[in-house]
């Protein structure tokens, strides 16, 4: 692979990192009740705790699924 090619890859990676970043920075500054939502699971005990956050997980592949579709679509005009 010629270097520069492997540059612009790392770059576009961590321009994509920072991108993410920022969204889950402002989402989790915008007090949305993700992970806190009904059927999100629950258990504290003594010895330690589990969370899974089913709702949660089903809402945002939904609104990825919708929105990596639409990136798709407008990429292949």
């Amino acid at each position: 692979m010629d270097p520069s090619a492997l540059g612009k890859i790392i770059v576009a990676l961590g321009l994509s990192l920072i991108v993410i970043g920022g969204l889950v920075w402002a989402l989790g500054r915008a007090d949305l009740p993700l992970g806190r939502l009904p059927g999100d699971i629950r258990i504290e005990g003594e010895r330690g705790s589990c969370y899974a956050p089913i709702v949660t997980m089903i809402i945002l592949s939904v609104v990825l699924t919708i929105v990596l579709n639409i990136v798709i679509r407008l990429l292949n005009r």
